[in-house]
């Protein structure tokens, strides 16, 4: 179990920070010792949104809870689209360390002094995040490279956060009633795995490979080549991309910038619909526009992962929202759910038809694809059908792709980029020598099982004959009575017992046996005593217990 005395300064430190920006009635429902609330004394800070607030408290308490807030950014079906749209502007710019602090990890991991790999290392770099810091060198076989490297004691203070996060998430949970249908503490262990697997830079060099191997057009885009020979869990060591992120794009020509436009809205909905693989997060600064005239993915940290069946039903729930059919996407929902899910589907419907119309709006230009699906998805788990982690990420790779587009062309629409895709995909799935492969699998299938057949049924005749067949059965919902019944014999029992102590006590005063106890028999009178005093006791179980019982 963790005990938050373990941690008290930094857990002081969190709560101090939540009261700060807003939170303190959110904390105050937390019943927390009076010597710890009491001292905490947040400044007046100006009048902000909640969703404002939550960013700037992540921002605030450091890098486990700006990529804590990262990670909710990708959870549409229990947070609200307003507060992920915040959420996706946290900045992960930091102080950076000096390079003597990182050096001792370089050298670790390598297993050699780096002048042996590098002839040259430029100490200063090029950016610093949360968890790791990236610089320029050049490896003795003459390629120009980036390497990125982790920082040095993130186990440690990540694992504390997380341990304090999940403490205060259980209490809200506890104490407010809004959080009660959500597993928010299953929330926050999910942002833990992904955090520390974020950690392991070879997941990342794995899926920059694995882009590259699929990439249909690496003329248009690509990843950046991975020298596998010096990566490891907490370096990486990639080809450098001599150009500038599209958010530096203002000088660009006008048809350069809509080419641009187009090779990425393309290339990511190859990525999800055809591959089932995709970068999460392609936002501007992830986006590089090379010397050579090509597109380059960055930081491929975070990917999604589609089954074929979870693209043949994204690309039908696509469709569907596109047109606007409220009814299909429903359905598409439900087919999806789980099979003890039973929303209702009638509220869901009126909610989804709000939705669509307020966001996929054709007709006055309102066509933001990538909200659409975030608050789908967050409707959605409102009504208990909770749908793929990866289609939230989906929903935040389009979203971050229609906003490069606009930026580099105001006029940008998603949907002519998605159609041919959506037609290879429907081509896959009708072709015909795709049908003949499945009718040729379920026939296979059909006759194993009736192969299997014969044998089943002998052995079920066997234990027949031997008496060994059992059929369990369990009555739900039939708990209730139960207790009941168990309850109205033990009181009948006890009716019987007083009855039969009123019959022998007065027998016995009729007999006048000594010794006497006011005149009467003493033996009689404590059998009264004795059937008063659980005559009393059944009484007052059934007030206490309800009529019902």
């Amino acid at each position: 179990m963790f005990d938050v005395l373990q941690h008290a300064v930094r857990a002081k430190e969190i709560l101090s920070v939540l009261a700060r920006h807003g939170f303190a009635d959110l904390i105050a429902k937390l019943e927390l010792p009076a010597g710890v609330w009491q001292r905490l004394l947040p400044a007046p800070t100006p009048h902000r949104s909640p969703a404002e607030r939550i960013r700037l408290a992540a921002e605030e308490l450091g890098p486990t809870f700006v990529k804590l807030g990262q990670l909710l950014s990708m959870r549409p079906d229990i947070v609200p689209h307003e507060i992920i749209l915040e959420l996706r502007k946290l900045q992960d710019q930091v102080k950076p360390l000096p390079f003597a602090a990182l050096r001792p990890i370089l050298a670790e991991e390598l297993g050699r002094e780096p002048a042996q790999v590098f002839t040259e290392f430029d100490e200063s770099p090029v950016a610093a995040a949360s968890l790791a810091q990236v610089y320029f060198a050049r490896l003795h076989t003459g390629e120009a490279v980036a390497v990125k490297i982790q920082k040095p004691d993130l186990h440690r203070s990540i694992e504390i956060d997380f341990d304090l996060a999940g403490w205060l998430a259980g209490l809200l949970q506890q104490h407010v009633a809004a959080l009660q249908i959500v597993d928010v503490k299953g929330v926050i262990a999910e942002a833990r795995r992904g955090v520390l697997r974020e950690l392991d830079f070879r997941h990342e060099a794995h899926n920059q490979e694995y882009f590259n191997s699929l990439n249909p057009h690496p003329d248009r885009v690509y990843a950046p080549r991975v020298f596998s020979a010096f990566c490891s869990e907490r370096v990486l060591v990639t080809e450098r991309i001599a150009g500038s992120p599209l958010s530096q794009m203002a000088d660009v020509p006008g048809d350069l910038r809509v080419r641009l436009a187009a090779f990425g809205a393309e290339s990511l909905v190859r990525q999800v619909f055809l591959a089932g693989f995709f970068h999460a997060d392609p936002h501007a600064g992830n986006l590089f526009l090379g010397h050579d005239g090509r597109l380059c993915f960055l930081d491929w940290g975070l990917a999604g992962h589609l089954t074929r069946r979870l693209r043949l039903a994204l690309a039908d729930f696509w469709i569907a929202a596109v047109e606007q059919d409220t009814e299909r996407i429903v359905q598409i929902a439900a087919d999806l759910a789980p099979v003890d899910a039973r929303p209702d589907l009638r509220a869901l419907e009126k909610e989804v038809t709000l939705a669509l119309r307020e966001e996929l709006n054709f007709a006055i230009g309102r066509q933001a694809l990538g909200r659409a699906m975030l608050r789908l998805l967050f409707l959605f788990g409102q009504a208990g059908i909770p749908l793929s982690r990866d289609y939230a990420l989906m929903a935040k790779a389009v979203l971050s792709i229609e906003e490069v587009g606009r930026l580099l062309d105001p006029k940008f629409d998603l949907r002519p980029h998605t159609e041919p895709v959506l037609r290879e995909l429907q081509w896959e799935r009708a072709r015909p020598r795709v049908l003949l492969r499945r009718s040729r699998e379920m026939l296979r299938h059909t006759l194993l099982g009736l192969q299997d057949l014969p044998f089943e049924l002998r052995r079920l005749v066997r234990r027949l004959e031997h008496d060994s067949l059992a059929i369990n059965l369990h009555h739900r919902g039939l708990e209730d009575h139960d207790d009941a019944v168990k309850i109205a014999a033990n009181r009948i029992s006890l009716g019987v017992i007083i009855g039969s102590l009123i019959i022998g006590s007065s027998l016995i005063v009729t007999t006048g046996i000594e010794p006497h106890l006011l005149g009467y028999p003493a033996l009689g009178i404590v059998g009264y005593l004795l059937s008063a005093v659980l005559g009393l006791y059944v009484i007052w179980d059934i007030i206490r217990h309800g009529r019902h019982k």
